[in-house]
């Protein structure tokens, strides 16, 4: 039985939930560089979040993931675009939720090397075409 889980869950997604953490007063996003590229994607830049698992309840999670991983305090507003990937190295299904910056001073910690808040506009910048255009007009929109 052991190896029919394994089989089943070798083509399974790695399932992620991400904050796109906008501060409403200065009209900013928060993104992050890795210190090293994504397994799948292969992502310097990235939106904040974590691996989930399909019992957690999404909303508080992200919450407490960004607040153990960057120390800040954001309210979830909910799920705003998802997306899959599917290469070589293995399958990814992402959730970008929408959150509002509440407070607290950004930290580093282990994952990231850089953190910076940056207008709508110059996302594109950091993220290339690898961002989904669908998600990127939504970006832009946010004022």
């Amino acid at each position: 039985m052991t190896n029919v889980i394994k089989l089943v869950n070798k083509g399974a997604p790695i399932n992620l939930a991400l904050a796109v953490i906008f501060d409403t007063e200065n009209k900013k996003i928060l993104i992050t560089k890795r210190k090293k590229r994504a397994q799948i994607t292969e992502l310097i830049w990235c939106f904040p979040g974590g691996k989930i698992n399909y019992d957690e309840e999404l909303e508080k999670l992200l919450e407490e993931k960004i607040r153990e991983k960057l120390g800040l305090r954001v309210a979830n507003l909910g799920s705003i675009f998802a997306e899959t990937h599917s290469k070589e190295k293995g399958k990814l299904y992402s959730v970008y939720c929408l959150c509002e910056f509440i407070g607290g001073e950004a930290k580093l910690g282990e994952e990231f090397e850089e953190v910076k808040w940056v207008s709508p506009e110059e996302i594109e910048e950091h993220f290339g075409s690898d961002l989904h255009p669908a998600l990127k007009e939504y970006l832009i929109g946010l004022k």
